[in-house]
């Protein structure tokens, strides 16, 4: 054997595989058989079985072997040779990390789809096409003046994921990204990235109407969690040939347990608003829907969704905006200024708290809801089957008066992307025909929601 192999290649060699077959041998890329053999990277706990097998080795004889090989790598001295080939490294880390992310080949919610699989039907809400806990899903909308939330300085702990090297790329400098929000910075550069406070969903319950405690964390902490669980299962799906991955592949996901748990899966739920232009003439009632652009969205680009749709925060992180802004209503109303009259974001960069009550278009948005001419409901809480992500369900139906009054100035395109219409108009007929057309282009939770609209329709959209 000479110096330049090394052991693991060495038995790749001695069991008559090159390293495009042994490759193939394991459903994955010739060029991570390279990084193993060099060092830069090891199997994952999954694929460890498969290699020893196709080595005729045992797993305590493999992990001889990779820390051999790793030893050798370590022990190399720093050349302008080993620097190039460390640049190469990265490079190949950083394409590999982003052809996972993009995974080739999917259409629309299809990874979504395949991920609400894992879990027992008893576990999906109506569809299958989101996850759904025990009481987190309402049978009927409640009015969203009936949801109770509670507020909570408790801090309370999350286990932490496990090892996450098989998720993150390497930096420039050849280590490992410390966190996935930060590689999606670098490598993606979505125009919104931002890490802002969020309210934190640390409790749930249902029996006696809808009430949620909530305490504090941060966008990007909740960020990285889901973003991991999704790269995971996307790596774990090409791996096995476009087919649903078992459980032994997706070790982060199985060691949170029970995902419904606030305990053991830091979750901030979003509120996702499903809004109804409610014709009071001749019935035909419409509805206003979202594609969102990947290139200005760290996640969810490219699939419809209701709108507005964001998340559930406060405008900023001074103590008075954390406790004015701790309402469901103030949060979608912040999103109806933002995404349908193409406001600035309201980021708390005023030195003072909104003033909800006095300030435009709030004033009149409250003014509205007071009236009776939008009314608010709330379904409950689903989650999102490939991120692990959970999402508040809301339903706004605007009279067709005040809805022409409120959102005269609604635009075509926001900082988010831009809003689907149909015929000329900047919303879709909001019929069954319609909702069915377009199934393939809506996110699961946003298909779910309009679904679950359509079957309540008449108390919806009744007097």
């Amino acid at each position: 054997m000479v110096d330049s192999v090394s052991p693991l290649a060495a038995y790749r060699l001695a069991a008559g595989f090159t390293q495009e077959s042994l490759a193939e041998q394991l459903s994955i890329d010739r060029g991570t058989i390279g990084r193993w053999e060099r060092g830069t990277q090891a199997p994952q706990p999954w694929q460890r079985p498969d290699l020893a097998t196709s080595l005729r080795i045992s797993l305590a004889e493999l992990d001889d072997i990779l820390h051999r090989t790793k030893h050798q790598t370590d022990s190399r001295s720093t050349t302008p040779t080993s620097n190039k080939t460390a640049s190469a490294d990265v490079r190949r880390s950083q394409q590999e990390w982003l052809h996972v992310r993009n995974a080739p080949g999917v259409r629309g919610r299809e990874l979504t789809e395949l991920a609400a699989w894992l879990y027992p039907e008893s576990q999906r809400a109506p569809g299958g096409h989101v996850l759904a806990g025990p009481g987190w899903l309402l049978e009927q909308p409640v009015p969203l003046e009936s949801v109770r939330l509670a507020w909570s300085d408790q801090q309370r702990p999350t286990r932490p994921l496990r090892s996450l090297e098989h998720v993150l790329p390497l930096t420039e400098r050849g280590e490992l990204y410390a966190g996935y929000s930060r590689a999606v910075r670098d490598l993606v550069r979505p125009r919104l990235l931002e890490n802002r406070l969020s309210y934190r969903l640390l409790g749930l319950q249902s029996d006696h109407g809808l009430a949620m405690s909530f305490g504090t964390t941060t966008f990007f902490e909740v960020f990285d969690v889901k973003q991991a669980l999704a790269h995971e299962f996307k790596a774990a799906w090409l791996a096995s040939n476009r087919s649903v991955p078992g459980w032994n592949a997706l070790p982060l996901r199985a060691a949170i347990g029970d995902p419904f748990d606030p305990q053991q899966l830091l979750m901030s739920p979003g509120i996702s608003t499903l809004t109804i232009r409610r014709d009071r003439s001749d019935g035909q009632h419409r509805f206003v829907l979202h594609e969102r652009d990947g290139g200005k969205v760290a996640d969810g680009g490219g699939l419809c969704h209701v709108m507005p749709a964001g998340e559930f925060q406060p405008s900023s992180v001074d103590l008075a905006d954390v406790r004015n802004d701790f309402s469901l209503w103030r949060n979608i109303m912040r999103e109806f200024s933002e995404e349908f009259l193409g406001n600035p974001e309201h980021d708390g960069s005023t030195s003072r708290p909104i003033d909800y009550a006095h300030e435009e278009p709030f004033r009149s948005f409250d003014r509205a809801r007071a009236e009776g001419g939008l009314r608010l409901w709330h379904y409950g809480l689903a989650m999102e089957p490939l991120e692990l992500g959970a999402v508040q369900m809301t339903v706004a139906v605007v009279d067709d008066v005040v809805f022409d009054r409120l959102f005269a100035d609604l635009v075509d395109t926001n900082d988010e992307g831009r809003v689907i219409g149909r015929g000329g108009r900047t919303d879709m007929p909001f019929t069954a025909e319609a909702i069915d057309r377009l199934g393939p282009r809506l996110s699961a939770s946003a298909l779910t929601l309009l679904r679950l609209g359509w079957r309540d329709r008449e108390q919806l959209l009744g007097d």
